[in-house]
């Protein structure tokens, strides 16, 4: 099944969770690359600017009456200039004599020390400090007329050409190349379970499920799913070898009474004469019905484990072991019942199927009972508890999960009823499980013991009475229930 791709993302999961890593590293790193440029400017600005300040109030302090010394500055600060309050030059640097006032900043007398960046139309800036003469100064030597020093130096390399965003750039993009590509390889090498899992999953068909993915070891979520994927394919083979036994049951069973009726018909119309057509037609009649029988519970069983939901509604699973005993005794001869039912044993249910179940308990055990059969129904604990239990030849150890198995049927009761289907007891039990319960046989003195544990309701549909006990002992002759209280 191909996979349908996006118009703009990839389809391969490592390829998208790649391009998210190296999308989302690229911003942050730019983000961070951004400040440290803004961190790198800022200090060199702040540098010069703090170097040119103390050049400036140097040279200041070197004034004297009549004397304005030639400053012969010794550091990268080579533009000094001493400006009057008409802008005109009055000493400078050999580096900024000829030049004209590098800024037109006044800085007031309250705030003597600036600094500004001067850029020319020509190309290049310079960053430079003005500095205002102080007062006392300023009447001593000027007779009051405020005079300026700037000191300056032309803009580094570093902050007047674009080489820091540039190398910053360049670390960036290598920066989210080598992240992206660090995801690309760790993040192949964390899938590469995932593909050896896909491949033996692509490898395995319906006519061969004993392969297993390769599990990764220790416990990460792909040892997991490994795991998770061999425990399902283990169900899936026993399942499918279940279908195919059932097949080859099936065939079986339906082959062996189709043949008979083939061959009963074919020695009718071959030797007419000899054949009694009545009798003929009666014992087809006879093999369709057990065919119906057998494709009945057939589809019984499919549905049930189909799963498909069966309406359900709160029962006294006593009240109806009761009545189901009673219809069964008035209905057909045979041994004995002794119910003993306690009153409300509510559970959840759907009727037509725990009858169906009763039916077949109750069927079986007649079947195969020597004088008399025993129906119990209660509470324990939290369970509703039926047992159905014969006084016959009883059911081997060996043999009490088998006899659960379709088309299972024992030589006692094939021997007792060759008109059986051998899928009443699958049924049954299939019928529990829905229910949340369990069908088993378990030990008894004498006979066969069978087990329906159902989970009780959590109120019982008809709360009984305060210190009241009820129990169904047996029938009268008409199949009127028999109580004790």
């Amino acid at each position: 099944m191909g996979c349908r791709r996006g118009l703009l993302l990839p389809h391969s999961l490592r390829a998208r969770t790649t391009l998210a890593v190296g999308t989302l590293s690229l911003i942050f790193l730019s983000a961070i690359g951004t400040s440290i440029d803004f961190l790198i400017s800022d200090r060199a600005h702040a540098r010069v600017v703090q170097e040119a300040q103390r050049v400036a109030t140097n040279w200041l302090g070197s004034f004297r009456p009549g004397v304005t010394p030639r400053p012969d500055p010794k550091t990268r600060i080579d533009l000094l200039q001493l400006v009057d309050s008409h802008g005109r030059v009055v000493a400078a640097s050999a580096a900024a004599t000829g030049r004209p006032a590098l800024s037109g900043v006044r800085p007031p007398i309250d705030d003597r020390i600036d600094d500004d960046t001067v850029c020319s139309p020509q190309g290049g800036c310079v960053i430079l400090a003005a500095v205002r003469t102080p007062p006392l100064e300023t009447r001593e030597l000027w007779r009051g007329e405020p005079h300026f020093v700037y000191a300056g130096t032309a803009e580094p390399a570093l902050l007047a050409t674009h080489r820091l965003q540039l190398l910053t750039g360049a670390g960036v993009l290598l920066g989210a190349a080598l992240t992206a590509w660090g995801n690309w390889w760790v993040s192949g090498r964390s899938l590469r379970p995932v593909t050896a899992i896909r491949e033996t999953m692509a490898a395995i068909s319906v006519s061969d499920l004993s392969l297993r993915v390769p599990k990764p070891p220790g416990c990460t979520e792909y040892a997991l799913l490994a795991a998770t994927a061999n425990e399902t394919l283990a169900r899936l083979e026993e399942s499918a070898e279940r279908q195919r036994r059932f097949a080859s049951t099936t065939s079986h069973e339906l082959r062996t009474p189709l043949t008979g009726l083939r061959a009963r018909l074919e020695e009718a119309v071959l030797y007419p004469r000899d054949v009694d057509p009545h009798e003929t037609i009666h014992e087809a009649l006879a093999v369709t019905d057990r065919l119906e029988t057998i494709v009945d519970d057939l589809l019984v069983l499919a549905r049930l484990r189909a799963g498909v939901p069966a309406a359900q509604g709160p029962l006294d699973l006593g009240a109806l072991v009761t009545a189901e005993v009673a219809e069964a005794a008035a209905r057909a001869d045979g041994v004995p019942v002794d119910v003993r039912a306690g009153r409300d044993v509510n559970v959840r249910g759907n009727r037509i199927q725990l009858i169906r179940i009763l039916d077949n308990l109750l069927a079986n055990a007649r079947r195969h009972a020597e004088t008399s059969v025993e129906v119990t129904a209660e509470r324990a604990g939290d369970q509703a508890v039926v047992t159905v239990t014969d006084d016959g030849d009883g059911i081997a150890p060996q043999d009490r999960e088998r006899v659960f198995e379709r088309f299972t049927r024992l030589d006692g009761g094939r021997r007792r009823d060759p008109k059986g289907s051998g899928l009443g007891l699958a049924i049954s039990r299939d019928i529990a499980q829905n229910h949340h319960g369990t069908l088993l046989i378990e030990d008894s003195p004498r006979g066969a013991r069978f087990v329906l544990r159902l989970p009780l309701m959590d109120t019982p549909a008809h709360p009984p009475a305060h210190g009241v006990r009820a129990e169904v002992r047996g029938f009268a002759g008409d199949g009127t229930p028999l109580w004790k209280t």
